[in-house]
């Protein structure tokens, strides 16, 4: 009778399932880091820089990694305080950066027509024009202008996430190369 009940208790440990959860982490504004188990307790705000990460059973789990530290000052970390390297952190900043980047171009590119249409539109005799071409105009110029605003937001957007990621960087003792 004692064999099967020890039997039964090794079944039911070597027979469970292993557990692994996700964990989602983000830091608020104020700088408090936040911890969640499903993405839809995220606030919608902090989505778009939650950190997931997988966590697996406490009995399987090793000890924390283990973070290197400069031994000496002049030689750099290869990690931040959480264990993120280099690669990390560039895989971050490469897509706000592209994005940053694209934006401006856009906005350049945008802002050369509406001055093109406007120098075009100031070389014409308006008294020779017809009101339909007036006011045809002048829409081309707001559709210009509309279109210019929207790449200043996206540009305003991009450098925003970009100053979010270098104090995340700066927080978590990240070198700031990584962000080059």
């Amino acid at each position: 009778m004692e064999k099967i009940v020890i039997f039964a208790i090794l079944a039911v440990f070597l027979v469970s399932p292993l557990q692994a959860a996700t964990i989602y982490k983000w830091v608020d504004e104020k700088g408090v880091t936040h911890f969640a188990d499903d993405l839809d307790k995220v606030p919608p705000v902090y989505r778009d820089r939650v950190l997931k990460e997988q966590v697996e059973d406490f009995r399987e789990a090793g000890p924390p990694p283990r973070v290197q530290e400069p031994s000496q000052k002049g030689e750099e970390r290869t990690t931040d305080t959480y264990g993120r390297g280099e690669g990390w952190w560039r895989d971050r900043a490469h897509p706000l950066k592209e994005k940053l980047r694209e934006a401006t171009e856009n906005y350049q590119n945008s802002h050369k027509n509406f001055i093109k249409k406007a120098e075009e539109i100031s070389r014409t005799n308006f008294y020779g024009r017809s009101r339909s071409q007036t006011k045809w105009d002048t829409m081309e110029l707001n559709r210009l202008r509309e279109e210019e605003k929207k790449y200043e937001v996206q540009i305003a957007e991009a450098n925003e996430k970009l100053g979010r990621l270098a104090k995340e960087a700066e927080e978590a003792k990240a070198n700031p190369e990584w962000l080059q």
